[in-house]
């Protein structure tokens, strides 16, 4: 009893990724190509194939794929693809009418092709024309659709050559939208899957592509887009083999990726990325006469054609062989490692020059951009760090960054494992061991002091930019530099002790039990007190213990640090708004709350605590003002003063930000200067 097909539930069990959305076309350009070949053989000069895009003539225009120039673009609603072929023979409609057909499996035809036009297009026309046996021509047309399946279209015409046009209709809208919409980028997309014709010994008919406004060949792609051909190689894999077709792509903003096609059937099934798989292999390389080109591979087997999907999307290949099977069959992971061994040979000049392009940029990143990897470059070199030389300064310091986890990863665990043996009966090589895990701390410990001193030379960068004033003459509000000093409008028990930079004010106030920044005297556990009033930044450090943020330390006395900062330049200093005075009132606020340590531990009563207070301000006239006012001295240099208040036993000290910025850079010269930092 025979069994029946139904052509619809063939149609919907089908699969054609959106992204695909060419496919269909693709298939019908190839069937025409192997058509040409059946005719002419070798010869490929007489053959012609035509691919005609059809638009739109009362639909909206496509605007999606609009560029700066670009007229936008009427709907593609089908595509003929015309060629003079041996045309439909009786063998080829033969073939056609059987779902499965393997009257072209020598040549890795699956007999599927025409599945995916009814997948993509509502319908398909074909009118072709060949020669019988007595030489005489012949014409055929029919219709063919998932409704009516294969069926007449009329009389056949009188052919006048050779040859087969098929019209693909109908296109369906969600392909339609995803498909490549121009003249050159779908010419480029068949040139690319067919490339494999014209690298042939015999190359490619010609061929065409064209819509109502214009036409692309795409033998002049051919020497527009192939800079040069390399040698073609093999290699074997567990016993099978594959051949390897090398070209030198002309670079172009559209071709920088480095590539590897896997073919079947001569077709291209899969495009893969190959940047950076191999070191040194980026978008560009250059050949010995400095010439840049993109590196792109062919690869195709017999082992490939047998193992392609009906659908040629993918390969029914395992990615990786997991565990240690019986048969050692191949996985794709080991024809990939094959043939980056390969490629690796092939390019060994331009992947050696790349490499030494890419270190030189890396050197000259982190010598003037990132010092904190120099104690570990060297180490980052022997992980196979490897950069593309026109990366970004942003995508160079995150892949330095994820290579220096790697590294403090394997020192980490090389630690448990090394002083995990130091109690047992050491084994050979201990020593050794263990001095070379020690340098690789030592190293890494370096690093991060780098990085600590970097962001230092930073954030001192980025306060001298806020206190200047704009192209307009305005300068920066406080709140800017409220927040560079410590976030605004959180204490201390909220965020972590890096993100304060108060040492830029005086190192020693880097250490505290607690710190507030722009929080009403009410809501810090320190004061008691139910004043809604908000100093800018208000600490408490005990004394003797200045790593007490840590542990909450030993009692009795407590200083107390008062901030205020103001704008720059600000010239409105009085007496109602005296910021030395607000300070002093801030400390009284405190010294008279229930004060307890971040920790909740009661502080005993006192009216001594030592108290500090820093107004940031510039020396405006009303400042001078109320800095002679309350009896303080200028600095030594003019851009500050100082003094203490014996009634409320308050140091005070109002710095301009000229010499808030000098004198913090100049504490830090000697690390700036060790790292090669600019100071000024």
């Amino acid at each position: 009893m025979a069994l029946t097909t139904s052509l619809a539930g063939r149609v919907r069990n089908t699969s054609l990724p959106k992204s695909h959305a060419l496919l269909p076309l693709l298939e019908a350009v190839v069937n025409g190509i192997q058509a040409i070949d059946a005719r002419f053989g070798d010869d490929m000069e007489p053959g012609r194939l035509s691919i005609r895009i059809r638009r739109s003539q009362q639909e909206a225009l496509d605007f999606s794929h609009v560029g700066p120039g670009r007229a936008a673009l009427k709907p593609i609603v089908g595509f003929s693809v015309e060629d003079n072929g041996v045309g439909f023979t009786p063998e080829n409609m033969t073939s056609f009418e059987t779902l499965d057909s393997d009257h072209k499996a020598d040549m890795g035809c699956r007999g599927v092709g025409r599945l995916l036009w009814l997948k993509a297009f509502d319908r398909v026309t074909v009118r072709s024309a060949y020669e019988d046996e007595a030489g005489c021509l012949k014409g055929r047309q029919f219709r063919f659709s998932v409704q009516g399946e294969v069926e007449p279209d009329g009389e056949a015409d009188t052919p006048a050559e050779v040859g087969t046009t098929v019209s693909l209709d109908g296109f369906k809208r969600p392909f339609q939208q995803s498909a490549l919409k121009t003249v050159e980028a779908i010419a480029r997309e068949v040139f690319e899957h067919c490339i494999w014709y014209f690298l042939r010994p015999g190359g490619a008919p010609d061929i065409t592509v064209a819509d109502d406004d214009g036409a692309v060949s795409l033998n002049s792609l051919m020497h527009d887009f192939v800079y040069s051909d390399m040698q073609r190689t093999s290699i074997e894999v567990k016993g099978e083999r594959f051949e390897m077709v090398s070209l030198r792509l002309k670079s172009s903003p559209r071709n920088l990726a480095p590539r590897l096609y896997w073919c079947a059937a001569n077709r291209v099934v899969v495009e893969e990325n190959l940047t950076s798989r191999v070191p040194g292999l980026y978008g560009r390389l250059k050949d010995a006469e400095s010439s840049p080109f993109t590196y792109v591979c062919y690869l195709s087997s017999d082992f490939l054609d047998s193992h392609v999907r009906a659908d040629r999307t993918a390969f029914d290949i395992s990615e990786r062989a997991l565990g240690t099977p019986l048969i050692e069959d191949v996985s794709m992971d080991d024809i990939r490692e094959s043939v980056l061994k390969e490629v690796e040979s092939i390019l060994a000049g331009p992947l050696s020059a790349a490499r030494e392009e890419g270190k030189a940029r890396v050197h000259e990143f982190v010598s003037n951009r990132a010092p904190r990897y120099r104690p570990v470059l060297s180490r980052l070199e022997q992980l196979g760090v490897s950069v593309d030389p026109s990366m970004k300064d942003q995508d160079l310091e995150l892949l330095l960054h994820s290579n220096l986890q790697k590294l403090e990863a394997f020192a980490l665990a090389e630690g448990h494992a090394v002083l995990g043996e130091a109690g047992s009966a050491q084994p050979e090589g201990y020593d050794e061991r263990l001095a070379r895990y020690l340098n690789t701390v030592t190293d890494i410990n370096q690093s991060d002091l780098a990085a600590y001193v970097s962001r230092r030379r930073t954030i001192l960068d980025v306060l001298a930019r806020q206190i200047r004033s704009d192209d307009q003459g305005r300068y920066s509000k406080e709140d800017a530099i409220h927040s560079l000093l410590m976030p605004m409008r959180t204490d201390s028990n909220e965020i972590g002790t890096d993100a304060s930079n108060l040492w830029i004010i005086d190192e020693r106030l880097a250490f505290h039990d607690y710190l507030a920044s722009d929080k009403t005297l009410k809501s810090m556990p320190i004061t008691g007190s139910n004043s809604t009033r908000e100093p800018d930044l208000l600490a408490t450090r005990l004394v003797g213990s200045p790593v007490l943020a840590a542990e909450g330390g030993t009692l009795p006395l407590p200083s107390i640090v008062v901030i205020e900062v103001k704008r720059p330049m600000r010239n409105d200093a009085s007496e109602d708004k005296d910021p030395i005075q607000q300070c002093l009132e801030y400390v009284k606020r405190v010294r008279a709350g229930g004060v307890k340590t971040a920790l909740g531990r009661p502080i005993p009563p006192t009216r001594e605590a030592p108290a500090f207070c820093y107004v940031l301000a510039d020396l405006t006239k009303t400042m001078v003002d109320r800095c002679e006012y309350a009896g303080l001295r200028p600095t030594h240099d003019g851009m500050g003063y100082f003094g203490f208040n014996e009634p409320c036993k308050a140091y005070i000290e109002v710095v301009s930000f000229d010499r808030l910025v000098n004198a913090a850079t100049e504490r830090n010269r000697a690390f700036f200067d060790k790292l090669e930092l600019p100071s000024s």
